[in-house]
Order: C-alpha cells, then structure tokens, then sequence
C-alpha cells in the first residue's frame, strides 16, 4: 500500500505538474501586461502638452527604468539567497504580493492628479517594488518549474511558461491602445484615461496572486510526498542553501557566459519593445494601428515558437546551437531595422518576424541549461544572479533610448527628427546584439570542451 500511494503522489502525477504549472502562469502573464502596458502607448509621451499626466518620452524612459532599480541595486541578488534559504513558497508569495502592491502604487500615482514631477516619482517608486515582485517572482516560477519537471519536459514547460508570460505582452500591446484612444491634435488624454491599461493590470495580477496560493499549497504536498522535507517542513541537511554556494556560483564560467548572454540579449528585445512605435512609425512610415500590430508580431511568435523550440530542445538538445542561432537573428533583425530603405513596411515586418524567432530561440535554450552546471538548491541564487546582471541593462537601456528621443525629436511631428532618433536608438541594439552573438560563440566552443556537462544533451530521460 506505502508503495503505490508513493507511485500516485503528488511529485509523480504528470497531471499534477501540468496543474501547477497553469498556476504559475497566470502571474507571470500579469507580470509581463503590466510591465509592458504602455509599450504601444509610447508615441504619446512624444507630446506631453496632450497629456493631463504631463509626462514626456525621457519621464517615460526614467519611469519604464525603474522596473530595475531595486534589483540592480542589490535586492534582486538578496532576494534570491532569501528565496534559496526560506523557500519558494515563503519568499515568493512575498514577492508576488510586493509585485501586486507596486502596480497599485503606480495605479495610484497616474490617477492622482499630482503635479507630473511627484507622479512620476510616486510611479517610480512602485515601478521598482513592481519589478523586484517581478523578478523574484519569476524566479520563484522558474526554480519550481525547474523541481517539478526533473527529467521530464523541462524545457518544454519553460517555453510554455515564456510563451504565455509573454502573450501577457501581447495582450497590452493589443488591448492598451484600445483602452487608450489614439486622440486628434489639441485634445487631451485624461488620467482616468491613461491609467485604463494600469487598472486591467492589476486586476490581472490579484488573479494572479490567487492562483500562486493554490500553487503554494501544491507545492508543499509535492515536497513532503517527494521527502524533500518532512510534514514538519523541516528540509534536509544536504538541501540546506550555505552563503558559501554564492561563490560557487559566482565561479562557474559557464554560469557568467549565459548572464552575459541573457543582458546583451534582453536588451535587444525587451528595452526595444518600450520604444517599438517610436521607432518602426518613423522608420517604416506606418500610422499607430499598423505599428501596434506589427510590434506585437513579437510576443505572438514566441506564444507559438517558444514551446516548438523547447520541445525540440528538450529531444535533440544541441541548446548552445540554438542560442547562437536565435541570437544572431537578432542582431539581424536590427539591422534591418537600421538599415532598411525608408517607409519600407515589408522590412519592418520582416525585422519584427526575426526578432520574434530570435526570442523564442535563445530562452528556450537558455533557462533549461542552467540546472544542468547549477545545484538544484542554489537555482534560486543563480537565476537571481543573472536577472541581476540583465537588469543592470534593462536600467539603463531604457533611460539612454529616452534621451535619444528627447534630444533629437525636438518639434512633433517632425518626421526627419524622429527617423534620425529611431535610427540612433537602433544603434545602442546593434551593439548588444554584436555582443550577444559573441558570448553564444565562446558558450559553444567552452560546451564542446566540458561534455560532461551534458549544456547539448537532451533534457528528457527516457
């Protein structure tokens, strides 16, 4: 009997692991449309004389940085210790309900009719508490992604997890701008107005933090079934997390090759997509409903690649491949973008298609590859450590690509200014993506000298 109620517990149930991974989605789903609400939205800070909230493109820029401030100043890596040392379940479900106070704050903040200097401060303040929830959040999902699926469809379920987190981002891309109106010149967009997306957010993340609590619940069956700790929750001495293993981490040259891919990458696409309409309306001479369509492109063919290539990766391996290959479309896709004949709208499309593979290519590979040259009880230290890294970019990216922006586009409306800053912002993401493509080319040649390692074996165990 001890033996079959041991085969149908919890941590063996496939239908179990699929269950807590729908959990797990729902507020990374919220997480992305809230980070990434204003996305198709960022025309309008080019005239801030039609906005009641009075912010312009680098006020936008200083409020989008904020996301990272909090976890390039030290929180994101304290965090992750945290969360190695207490726990996914503890440390996350703090984190998920620091994410939902911080959208409230930036709710607040846009409706409270402040003078635009203290609303934005307000709103930076609750962009940051937003973005460390996030983060740690996301590394709360990704570790219990990473428990549950062991030598299972580990990549697959993180593509699945990517690939709904980001249709979150295709969901604003789409939703926002009807949410928000486009207006005719001389009228003014409300407060009420433009905090439309903020409100739909954070309903959204409060579903979130309802299904993470189911989670919680699961998880803390799937530990005592699996006896990772006992029905005390008391863990085992050699799962127990040392502040020594930091170092360990921090020692792994594979460990600092994918950090480094994963800022240079990021920054490609993520800071790219704050600024997307500013930069493919000019480029390609397109009106906003054509640009908002085209920009969210992106996150639909992750929606659909992300899980292909985890799957593929998952059977076939070979992940370094991958992440050179997706890497280097991005870089092309840039290219394109910079270097494209002007009003061209077929090369914007096929930019925005390449840029949309590229990002489905690289965390497919990526992710996966780190529980195999990291212990399972440091994972949250480790993929703490590297958005660390990811968001030293993702602070500053946003902050340059705004000044760009401020600097040259100095009439509205004047279309020669605002193709010249589209195209030098392209040139800050042509320089990530050169660099992305190096570091996937040294990660290739260090997994072709320390086998192993297993980094292009496949994932699933047969």
């Amino acid at each position: 009997m001890a033996g079959n109620r041991r085969l149908n517990s919890i941590s063996r149930s496939s239908t179990a692991c699929w269950i807590a991974l729908a959990c797990l989605v729902v507020p990374m789903f919220a997480s992305y449309f809230f980070d990434d609400m204003f996305s198709t939205l960022s025309h309008i800070f080019q005239n801030p004389g039609m906005l009641q909230l009075g912010w312009d493109s680098a006020d936008y820029g200083f409020y989008a940085g904020g996301y990272s401030f909090l976890c390039v100043c030290g929180g994101l890596v304290i965090c992750g210790v945290l969360l190695d040392m207490f726990g996914v379940r503890v440390t996350g479900s703090v984190f998920v309900g620091l994410m939902i106070a911080g959208a409230l704050t930036v709710f607040t903040a846009l409706v409270s009719g402040m003078q635009p200097g203290k609303s934005l401060i307000m709103a930076y303040i609750g962009c940051m508490l937003f973005g460390l929830g996030s983060e740690i959040a996301g590394v709360a999902v990704t570790r219990s992604i990473a428990k549950w699926f062991k030598g299972r469809n580990v990549a697959l379920a993180m593509g699945l997890q990517l690939s709904i987190a980001r249709l979150g981002t295709a969901t604003a891309f789409i939703l926002s701008p009807v949410l928000v109106a486009e207006k005719s010149p001389g009228e003014i967009y409300t407060l009420a107005e433009t905090a439309r997306p903020a409100m739909a957010g954070l309903a959204m993340l409060l579903l979130g933090g309802i299904l993470w609590g189911i989670f919680v619940a699961m998880d803390a069956k799937f530990d005592k079934d699996a006896g990772i700790s006992s029905s005390r929750g008391e863990i085992r001495e050699e799962d127990r997390f040392r502040l020594s293993d930091i170092l360990k981490v921090l020692s792994n040259p594979r460990f600092i090759m994918i950090a480094l891919l994963c800022v240079f990458f990021y920054c490609c696409i993520i800071s790219f997509k704050k600024f997307g309409t500013s930069i493919v309306i000019p480029r390609f001479g397109m009106d906003v409903d054509s640009a908002k369509w085209m920009i969210t492109m992106i996150p639909f063919f992750t929606v659909i690649f992300t899980p292909v290539f985890g799957a593929l990766v998952d059977k076939a391996g070979k992940a370094t491949a991958w992440m050179l290959t997706g890497a280097v479309l991005v870089l092309v896709s840039h290219l394109v973008m910079a270097f494209a004949p002007q009003g061209e709208e077929f090369y914007g499309y096929l930019a925005i298609s390449l840029l949309g593979i590229g990002y489905s290519l690289v965390p497919s590979a990526m992710w996966p590859t780190v529980p195999k040259i990291i212990p399972e009880k440091n994972l949250g230290t480790a993929y703490s450590l590297i958005y660390w890294i990811q968001n030293m970019g993702m602070l500053l990216v946003p902050v340059f690509v705004g000044k760009i922006f401020k600097s040259v586009v100095t009439e509205s409306g004047n279309i020669g200014q605002e193709i010249r800053a589209a195209v030098s912002a392209e040139f800050i993401f042509i320089g990530l993506g050169i660099a992305a493509v190096a570091v996937a080319a040294i990660l290739i040649a260090s997994s072709g000298r320390h086998p192993e390692l297993e980094i292009d074996m496949p994932n699933k165990k047969n």
